[in-house]
């Protein structure tokens, strides 16, 4: 008995936890309504199509946890993804690895304008991103002029987010990258605790000798350098380059922040939290065709379940609060 109301206390007191239990519900509910969501296949096919939003979501997570917002993120990674596929269709750039280092480039730049109207011109992160993300969207219509690449032009490109290495796609193996490097940067660096410092309490991280400014301007960099690798990937996945790719994506990659239990007023959320919200989505997104949605009644299926994986994270959350105040009294 005793044994029992532990496993549930840890279930409970716990927001990863509990959201990786509603990931394995989830995942059995939809394998007994289609045996193949389960298979080999299935899982790297899943993880290799929602590889954008699962990386996107780290990057926003370290903009949320500074109680910031980034909606420009989807197209900055059109204007990236879009030069990278000019640039290959034109012949400019064959070796991959140096497309990958100018949409980074590109992004990063993004991010950087970003991060310095925020953080030096102390614009409100909301505005600032929904100028920029006009403003970047529409430069990725000016690259494409009125043009855009198909497969047959990205040639062996194409194919990058089909090739594998000990058989799992290049693309996840990036992914695995993305979040192991900033699991060790948000854990056990100097710079991943300011990030936490700065979203906990502005004012008593700056008296503590933080350059708030500077972490701001960080955060949103990352951010445009991983949109720079999403826009990237983005291309090789669809085999092509457009200049609306991926519009309105930044929904989904809060969305995935929000669900791994990231608040948005800043100071709490964890890179684990960000990983098992990107898995939900992705497991949403690929089992709704499965079980038989309609595919004019998918978002609205996947807004309810969506709201209701937010609501037991803020019941998890309340439960730990009450639990650490009781604590405190103790």
């Amino acid at each position: 008995m005793k044994k029992n109301k532990s496993i549930l206390k840890t279930i409970t007191t716990s927001r990863e936890i509990s959201l990786l239990v509603v990931l394995v519900l989830l995942c059995a509910a939809i394998t007994i309504k289609s045996p193949s969501f389960m298979t080999y296949k299935s899982i790297i096919d899943m993880l290799r199509n929602n590889t954008v939003t699962m990386i996107m979501a780290v990057g926003m997570l370290g903009i949320l946890l500074i109680g910031g917002i980034d909606i420009s993120v989807a197209s900055s990674l059109a204007l990236s993804g879009m030069t990278a596929g000019m640039l290959m269709k034109y012949g400019v750039v064959k070796n991959v690895f140096l497309i990958f280092l100018i949409a980074m480039a590109i992004g990063g730049l993004c991010g950087l304008i970003n991060g310095l109207v925020i953080s030096r011109g102390k614009v409100l992160p909301i505005i600032a991103t929904m100028g920029a993300m006009y403003v970047y969207r529409g430069l990725a219509y000016l690259v494409a002029n009125n043009e855009w690449v198909s497969a047959e032009d990205l040639g062996t490109f194409s194919s990058f987010a089909l090739d594998k290495f000990w058989g799992i796609n290049y693309v996840i193996w990036v992914l695995i990258g993305v979040y192991a490097l900033f699991f060790v940067m948000m854990k056990w660096t100097r710079l991943g605790r300011k990030v936490y410092a700065v979203g906990s309490n502005k004012e008593a991280a700056s008296i503590s000798g933080i350059n708030i400014s500077n972490v701001e301007l960080f955060v949103y960099v990352m951010m445009g350098i991983l949109a720079g690798i999403c826009g990237t990937i983005a291309v090789s996945v669809y085999s092509s380059a457009q200049p609306n790719m991926l519009y309105g994506k930044e929904m989904d990659i809060i969305a995935a922040c929000v669900i791994g239990g990231v608040s948005m007023s800043g100071g709490r959320g964890s890179v684990a939290g960000a990983l098992l919200g990107g898995l939900v989505l992705a497991a949403i997104a690929k089992a709704l065709p499965l079980v038989g949605i309609e595919a004019i009644a998918q978002n609205t299926v996947k807004g309810v379940i969506i709201l209701v994986v937010i609501i037991l994270n803020v019941i998890t959350q309340r439960t730990i609060d009450r639990n650490n105040l009781k604590e405190r009294e103790i």
